[in-house]
């Protein structure tokens, strides 16, 4: 890592400041009388987390208040909720199945996502998906997959297969 991604900046830390005091907030807002100790405590809270976790966060904050970013987050939400309940189907027909009928590998696929915030989405999408573990991201854009059930270890057929699903969204939300 070089030292601009360790470096903490201004807008990296009152990203983290401005996130977790909403999340702080959201979860001790009285209904009653304002608890003023508790906005306080929220305030000095968020601003240590601020300062020590600001070389953390994403490295083009400003991009998080682009609301077209929040639709296609939750349409991605839905998509991957989709493709885990396809693949749990799947997967449970594959145990159940009398002849057990899986060909496990590991392939290589290629993303065209560039910021590290969309592989390693991409790589968690994967990973959450049953069936589809991501054992490795390279730098060069590359991943490996533990897939149950290999149907092609040419790159450009399992990146389709494996892949596909989740990139497209993830390149509108992050890129």
């Amino acid at each position: 890592m070089d030292e601009a991604t360790t470096k903490p900046t201004v807008s990296r830390t009152i990203f983290v400041f401005a996130i977790t005091l909403a999340v702080w907030l959201l979860f001790t807002w009285p209904f009653a009388p304002v608890d003023w100790s508790m906005i306080v405590a929220g305030t000095l809270v968020s601003l240590v987390s601020g300062l020590f976790l600001g070389a953390l966060a994403t490295r083009h904050p400003t991009k998080g208040l682009n609301p077209v970013r929040y639709f296609w987050g939750a349409c991605y939400v839905f998509a991957l909720a989709w493709w885990v309940m396809v693949a749990n189907l799947d997967v449970a027909f594959r145990v159940l199945h009398p002849d057990v009928p899986i060909n496990p590998g590991i392939v290589k696929v290629k993303t065209k996502l560039e910021s590290e915030s969309a592989r390693t989405a991409l790589a968690n999408s994967i990973t959450l998906t049953p069936g589809t573990m991501t054992v490795d991201l390279s730098d060069e854009g590359y991943l490996y997959v533990h897939w149950i059930n290999v149907s092609s270890t040419e790159v450009e057929e399992a990146t389709r297969e494996v892949v596909g699903r989740f990139e497209w969204l993830l390149r509108r939300i992050f890129e």
